[in-house]
């Protein structure tokens, strides 16, 4: 049976119920005496709705079968000021309830007729928190117990006597659901506006009444439409601090939409929440993408709500539960292939110079091999790649089943891995020189007498795992959207994505397995990878000279200038040693220890989360990321366009200097109306991993532009063009027609 069609049907016999009962409502307009209630007979009449007398500060009290109703005021007099604060009061017995604004799928709300009042306006009600009321398959929103609706009445005459005259019509609902009617009159004299006994109590539930946000430390992050026609929903993510503990979402749409129980997702310890509540088959909305709504999030005693208008976002994917018949979708299926591009990308990006080095290398050393060997080799090597981007795998989903945040790259916010990781390159580049030479264990070496000697399996195995390690602070296009769709879903998604960037990157071992005459036919290692070696360590050793640069921006000059003087002492002390090695026999050791010091001076020393400066690179007048003034400036008419970048991100360093800060985009983010807000991510920053997590990314470059016309934000792709910069500036700087935007 269709929900609509019970909707219907509920509607009609409530309307039904309802005249029954009106039609014999004495002419005075008092309440009438037959109501219909459900004993162990079945439908008999209930017991008449009796008034008692009113106290000071309240209307007379109607009791009726679900319990009483009156008027409650806050002060005992009207006073001076233009409006009173008072309040619709409901007891419900156990069992009852009635609505909320918006009932859900069946019933409807309190109605109030002020027309026989005198000196005030129409009072306006205020709704607290709801709760949610599961019948079968319906779902309802409303009150049960004590509850207080506050009201703000306007004083048409301020300190002369008023009359609040009400005729109240609601729905309550146990076993049945009944039409109820009560005639309410609170006079309160001129006079000074005492506080009533009543004032605590319509001063508790409007605290309980959603506001913005900001008072309870909650926030909407954003709003999507997922999913394809019938299987839509939609996907709210919330911020909080306090933690959240157990949230629910209620939804205002038009066309009478309603929507399921939403599934709820905590993330970093309950300080981020995503919830899905799926449509409702046949409920009458045709989009939910575009489709302005209201919408309510409630934890307990404290909740928010916002105006809002969903973006278009990609299904859910696989999620926590399985292959579904999301992952036979074109998007899904789009994807693995994005990843797979991405991981092959992986291997051309500038940062990924050690992995380059070493594949190069590797390559040359099979030149004259069996072509057996050259096969095994690249297949084991091309295997430690795809397992230990599934052993990657496998700790983005412990650190998200445990709260905690993940992303790509951010072990380069911290000074001790840069450190390490420069004293690594020095060392291979050294290596490289000829300085030293690393003897290798022989469970890693095979040689057999009058061949070449070759690493074994497992030495290919592990060369291909420390590709991996090396490669993992890299960005590249398409790995950035890959990863941000994993992390952003289920454990099946997060294992299929990472394995598909391992299979491409290792794609060009598996190209070589398949046709080893690639590498057979190249010149047998000589003399001439000598020089080659050289020059492939001044590559390394410059990825060094600029990790330090790195350093320098996170812990300051002094640290940066201190490490790259060991490096510099390392190496002139492993050059000497070449060339004369009887003399500092113990110098190498020495520096090699000092080295070891310094990882530690710099976690010490490091200012982590303080504000790095600004650059006025390109004449642009930045200012400081600022999720919560965004808002405001697009409500001002302003452009804002927000990059997200950090020293260490080669892509976020080309982005900069090649399309940000020059020619027409320079000159336009210079312009007045224009506000470019820098999000550097260099060191650790809560705020901004939020505002990426907000959008499903997890790394960088991340650019974006909000205005008028795309107050939710352009998402850019992650290697700019100054065009892409300028239509997204001019789009979203468009005055927009109609319709709401997330508040």
């Amino acid at each position: 049976m269709k929900r609509g069609w019970k909707k219907g049907v509920g509607a009609i016999i409530a309307a039904m119920v309802a005249m029954a009962a009106l039609a014999q409502a004495p002419a005075d307009g008092a309440p009438p005496a037959f109501l219909m209630s459900q004993g162990a007979g079945g439908i008999s009449p209930a017991l008449p709705m009796l008034p008692q007398p009113a106290v000071p500060g309240a209307s007379q009290t109607i009791h009726n079968p679900s319990g009483s109703v009156r008027l409650i005021a806050a002060s005992l007099a009207v006073g001076s000021k233009t409006s009173l604060t008072a309040g619709l009061e409901f007891h419900l017995k156990p069992g009852w309830h009635i609505y909320w604004r918006t009932a859900g799928d069946a019933g409807y709300p309190p109605r109030l007729d002020w027309t026989a009042s005198d000196n005030i306006g129409t009072p306006v009600p205020s709704w607290p928190i709801p709760k949610r009321f599961v019948t079968g398959t319906l779902q309802d929103y409303g009150y049960d117990g004590h509850i207080v609706l506050p009201l703000t009445v306007p004083v048409r005459h301020p300190g002369q006597p008023a009359r609040l005259d009400a005729a109240v019509d609601y729905l309550a609902c146990s076993n049945i659901c009944v039409p109820m009617r009560a005639h309410l009159t609170l006079t309160l004299p001129a006079g000074p506006a005492a506080p009533s006994p009543f004032f605590h109590d319509i001063s508790r539930f409007e605290s309980l009444v959603p506001g913005s946000g900001a008072r309870v430390g909650m926030r909407v992050v954003s709003v999507k439409a997922v999913g394809p026609g019938a299987k839509a929903a939609l996907q709210v993510v919330v911020a909080a601090d306090p933690p959240l503990v157990h949230p629910d979402l209620f939804v205002e749409a038009p066309d009478n939409a309603t929507f399921l129980k939403p599934s709820v997702r905590l993330e970093d310890g309950g300080k981020r929440a995503v919830l899905t509540a799926p449509l409702v088959k046949d409920s009458g909305l045709k989009s939910l993408a575009g489709t302005a709504m209201t919408v309510t999030v409630a934890d307990g005693d404290r909740a928010m709500q916002a105006k809002v208008t969903p973006v278009a976002a990609p299904s859910a994917g696989l999620g926590a539960g399985g292959v579904g018949t999301a992952a036979t979708s074109l998007s899904w299926w789009a994807m693995l292939a994005t990843a797979l591009l991405g991981g092959l990308i992986l291997n051309l990006m500038p940062c990924v110079l050690p992995v380059l080095s070493i594949k190069v290398l590797g390559a040359i050393g099979h030149g004259g091999a069996e072509r057996g060997h050259v096969r095994a080799s690249f297949l084991a090597s091309a295997a430690g790649i795809v397992v230990s981007f599934l052993a990657l795998a496998g700790l983005a989903i412990g650190l998200k089943e445990a709260g905690r945040a993940v992303g790509w790259g951010i072990q380069f916010q911290e000074p001790g891995f840069i450190t390490a990781m420069a004293v690594l390159l020095a060392l291979f580049a050294a290596n490289l020189w000829g300085f030293y030479e690393i003897p290798m264990p022989s469970w890693l070496v095979s040689s057999r007498p009058g061949r070449v000697s070759h690493h074994t399996l497992l030495g290919h195995f592990l060369s291909g795992a420390l590709a991996t390690l090396l490669a993992t602070p890299c960005s590249a296009p398409f790995l950035g959207t890959a990863i941000g769709f994993a992390l952003a879903r289920g454990p099946l998604d997060i294992a299929a994505i990472f394995a598909a960037l391992g299979v491409g990157m290792s794609a060009p071992f598996l190209a070589v397995a398949v046709w080893p005459g690639a590498a057979t036919r190249l010149p047998r290692p000589g003399p001439w990878m000598v020089v080659l070696k050289k020059v492939l360590g001044v590559a390394l050793a410059g990825t060094a000279l600029w990790l330090l640069t790195v350093l320098s921006a996170q812990t300051g000059l002094l640290v940066a200038v201190l490490s790259g003087l060991l490096l510099v002492a390392a190496l002139a002390v492993l050059a000497v040693r070449l060339r004369h090695p009887s003399r500092l026999a113990g110098g190498a050791a020495a520096v090699l220890a000092a080295l070891a010091l310094v990882a530690p001076l710099v976690m010490g020393v490091a200012p982590k989360g303080a504000p790095a400066p600004l650059g006025d690179g390109g004449g642009i007048p930045w200012v400081p990321f600022d999720r919560a003034a965004i808002a405001g400036d697009v409500a001002r008419g302003k452009v804002v366009f927000v990059d997200v970048g950090a020293d260490w991100c080669i892509t976020c360093q080309v982005n900069k200097k090649a399309v940000i800060e020059q020619g027409a985009v320079a000159r336009r983010l210079a312009r007045p109306g224009i506000v470019p807000m820098m999000a550097d991510w260099t060191r650790p920053n809560a705020a901004i991993a939020r505002y990426l997590a907000s959008y499903d990314k997890f790394g960088i470059p991340f650019s974006a532009v909000y205005g008028p016309s795309a107050p939710e934000g352009i998402v850019l792709p992650e290697l700019l063009t100054s065009q892409a910069v300028l239509d997204a500036l001019d789009k979203a700087a468009a005055k927009k027609a109609d319709g709401l935007s997330k508040s």
